[in-house]
């Protein structure tokens, strides 16, 4: 296990932090269990920041007689004293004068994937390295502006997982190849002084990755299985900013609000992600798979060209003004080879803004947009092109004539059968074929969404599409007969609650309010509700105060975090290379995704299974996560026990699933003997049976139920005992009531109703029937014929008559 710490894929497996200081000196005593490390900081010259790490591993009896060893060698100055103990290094940083430390000192456990758990920062604190000296003004006005921007809100770290990179990222790159994504690394700027970042090699297990934007989960009980649904939001640090003062692209090709939401449905039946087994389905030399695992990523960035919104306090909505025209879209060539990269082809790009304004405003970058668009996509080989969609959803859902999450589920639809979605294993169920896929199945492309500002309309349609893939997820899971899932069921209104909270997080970092429309605006279930009116205004003019009094030192806040240096646009000097303007892409971008390696991260066991924690429910994160049991308070029959059934049964959810495409119609509904059975596979040498051919080959048993849960299932069903001997007594006195004369029903007819019951009876049986009806033969299509003898006595005459009624 200690062996596995050391190997590249440890990532920080370091927890436990506690800060000692000499006079010349800080020792930071990082521990894991009974493992330890010591960073020491250099505190003698405050112009120059030393950090050396001691490579060595330390247990407790060699710690502590470290530390008596610094005591004894510093009595002369003071000796050693704790400072604090904490959760984390942030970095380090230096304005005008000395270098500072900055501490994570509070934490909180957000999410849990694969026994990994993801923090929040809660609070940090600004520790001066060097001896404590007078600040000068100008050194007090920048931490104090550095300080604006607050790390103890959407702030996210990791000690074991890579929360920098997406699921399929960590689960298929060879460790040895695996290297952070500094991209959204936001403490980037702050650990470069002390630790190399850039190559895979240069991993320190003191680096903690801190990331901004949003993380929560939500566990989704479906009977007696548990799924966890993962929400992670990752915001972009570069061309980072506030409202109207980042809009577009910059040189470099990264454009505003640039934000990646990737979507982790999984059901661990273990702890760690994945064991080594033999047995598993061997792919690309790997012996193991993730086959509870899926995961969904998408894009929300600002529209790739040159142009910008000039913001001042008169004017709430600014004009929009294109600032440069480059023939040859160059920031844009930037920007979508760079989503190559890092996604593969092909890429779906979901444009929302207006098409049609009395004075254009939007509609002047919907004609630039699709000009570039346009050209880019003449160089790309066939089939690897940019798909551009343009959809106006404003005037869609004003004029209520289009069912607005319809028509994003079949843009998500669309893209998913093009790009797919990321499943480490097999799928557990058969395709509409018959076939069952076999390998992993990885995650090629993107859909890229925008609007103007990339909030409102961006964000309800990214929950419409994570709503079509989050079916996805769970049909390849095996929880699901058909991908389509209604909107009002459980686990879609968990879904819609983080997608609220996923937009109002990043709307508040954006713009400091929280959304205007959300995603009922465009159902057309609350769109004319006079409660959300008064709502929408407050924020409207929340947006307007802060973009006029607050969004200019906001921005010179986040920029002096990032360690963003402001250059003239005039010059030319830190500009990339303008790419060729026909060759504006990297044709490696092009390939089809692989996959290195499939092994589990690093052990987490020291980390998860600690007993003081896993004594108490009340402390263990899985257990109190938020989940659909009390997610809402809204009473629901029986009958709607899984969270995949619609509770409702209203004409506008049956006509949203009829224009959600040929896929997504209903499936028949699923009780709890379609969870408890175990699916039987399908064996190569049986016979198919052939509906149209019945005696071509037998029709294949039914599976037998080998789950356990099945035999519960049944006795819920037909429960035995005393109960089910008087229930089936019951059932056969009644199908026999007919033919019992000592039945009491039997018993309560008069004489001449029961002389007819018992020769009716005896017909039944086929006795004496030539006798009672007198005569009268059977034809072929089973009809009485002939004529009763007048011999025939009154009774026996209606005797035929009843009998020839029956």
């Amino acid at each position: 296990m200690d062996g596995e710490e050391d190997g590249p894929s440890g990532l920080n497996s370091l927890s436990k932090f506690t800060l000692f200081e000499t006079k010349t000196r800080f020792y930071v005593v990082a521990s894991a269990a009974s493992s330890h490390r010591v960073l020491k900081i250099d505190r003698t010259d405050p112009t120059t920041l030393g950090v050396t790490e001691d490579a060595t591993a330390y247990d407790d009896a060699q710690l502590d007689l470290l530390l008596r060893m610094v005591q004894d060698g510093n009595k002369s100055q003071g000796g050693l004293e704790k400072v604090l103990e904490f959760h984390g290094i942030v970095g380090f940083v230096k304005f005008t004068a000395g270098w500072y430390l900055i501490l994570v000192t509070k934490r909180s456990v957000v999410g849990l994937l694969g026994g990994h758990y993801i923090y929040h920062c809660d609070e940090t604190t600004l520790i001066t390295i060097g001896n404590k000296a007078e600040r000068t003004s100008l050194e007090t006005k920048m931490v104090n502006s550095f300080s604006q921007v607050d790390l103890s809100k959407n702030f996210y770290m990791s000690y074991s997982y890579d929360i920098t990179n997406s699921l399929q990222t960590n689960l298929t790159v060879a460790p040895s190849a695996r290297q952070w994504n500094t991209r959204f690394m936001w403490n980037y700027h702050l650990l470069a002084p002390a630790f190399e970042l850039d190559v895979p090699e240069g991993r320190s297990r003191w680096v903690l990755p801190l990331i901004h934007g949003f993380v929560d989960q939500a566990k989704i009980n479906v009977f007696t299985r548990t799924v966890y649904l993962t929400l992670i939001a990752r915001r972009s640090r570069h061309f980072a900013g506030a409202r109207f003062l980042t809009r577009g692209a910059n040189e470099s090709g990264h454009v505003a609000n640039e934000v990646e939401t990737e979507q982790i449905v999984s059901e661990p039946l273990a702890t760690p992600f994945g064991q080594r087994n033999q047995q598993s389905f061997l792919y690309a030399g790997a012996d193991t798979g993730y086959g509870a695992y899926t995961s969904f990523v998408q894009y929300r960035g600002s529209i790739p060209v040159k142009w910008m919104q000039e913001s001042n306090s008169v004017t709430p909505r600014p004009p929009i003004e294109i600032t440069v025209k480059d023939p040859f879209y160059s920031p844009a060539a930037l920007h979508f080879n760079d989503l190559l990269q890092r996604y593969g082809a092909p890429i779906f790009i979901l444009n929302l803004i207006k098409s049609r304004e009395s004075v254009p405003r939007e509609s002047k970058l919907l004609a630039e947009y699709g000009q570039c668009v346009e050209y880019l996509n003449q160089f790309l080989p066939r089939g690897k092109e940019m798909r551009y969609i343009a959809w106006d959803m404003a005037q869609a859902a004003k004029s209520g004539h289009q069912d607005v999450m319809g028509v994003l589920e079949d843009i998500c639809e669309e893209s998913l059968q093009a790009t797919g979605f990321f499943h480490g294993g097999p799928a557990r169920l058969d395709t509409s074929l018959g076939s069952r896929r076999t390998e992993p199945l990885l995650q090629h492309g993107i859909l890229r969404t925008n609007c103007v500002d990339c909030l409102d309309r961006t964000n309800a349609a990214q929950f419409a599409i994570a709503k079509r893939a989050f079916g996805h997820q769970l049909y390849a899971l095996g929880l699901l007969g058909s991908p389509y899932l209604p909107f009002s069921c459980d686990a879609v209104d968990v879904l819609t609650e983080m997608y609220h909270d996923h937009g109002d997080t990043l709307a508040w970092q954006y713009t400091g309010s929280a959304l205007v429309n959300r995603v009922d605006t465009y159902r057309r279930v609350k769109a004319a509700q006079w409660s959300s009116h008064s709502r929408d205004l407050l924020e409207n003019i929340r947006r307007f105060y802060n973009n006029s009094m607050l969004d200019a030192d906001k921005q010179a806040a986040i920029n002096l975090f990032l360690g963003v240096e402001l250059s003239s646009p005039m010059s030319m000097s830190t500009a990339p290379p303008r790419p060729h303007y026909r060759q504006w892409f990297d044709p490696r971008n092009l390939n089809e995704r692989t996959v290195d390696e499939l092994a589990p991260l690093h052990s987490v066991y020291k980390e998860y299974y600690k007993p003081h924690i896993l004594s108490q429910f009340q402390r263990l994160y899985a257990f109190t996560m938020n989940s659909t049991t009390r997610f809402h308070a809204k009473p629901k029959p029986e009958a709607f026990a899984s969270p995949f059934e619609s509770r409702i049964t209203d004409p506008l959810s049956q006509s949203q699933s009829s224009l959600s495409g040929p896929s997504s119609s209903p499936s028949v509904r699923r009780s709890a003997r379609r969870w408890a059975r175990k699916s039987a596979l399908p064996s190569s040498d049986t016979p198919a049976y052939d509906d149209e051919d019945p005696d071509a080959a037998s029709p294949p048993p039914p599976p037998h139920p080998s789950h356990p849960l099945e035999t519960l299932v049944e006795s819920l069903y037909a429960p035995g005992g005393e109960v089910e001997e008087q229930r089936m007594g019951e059932y056969e006195w009644y199908i026999h009531y007919p033919s019992d004369p000592a039945s009491h029903a039997v018993e309560m007819m008069d004489e001449k109703d029961l002389g007819l019951y018992m020769r009716l009876s005896r017909l039944a049986a086929g006795e004496e029937v030539e006798r009672l009806l007198g005569g009268r033969t059977v034809s072929s299509e089973g009809e009485l014929t002939g004529a009763l003898t007048m011999s025939e006595p009154a009774s026996d005459r209606t005797l035929g008559a009843q009998a020839h009624k029956v």
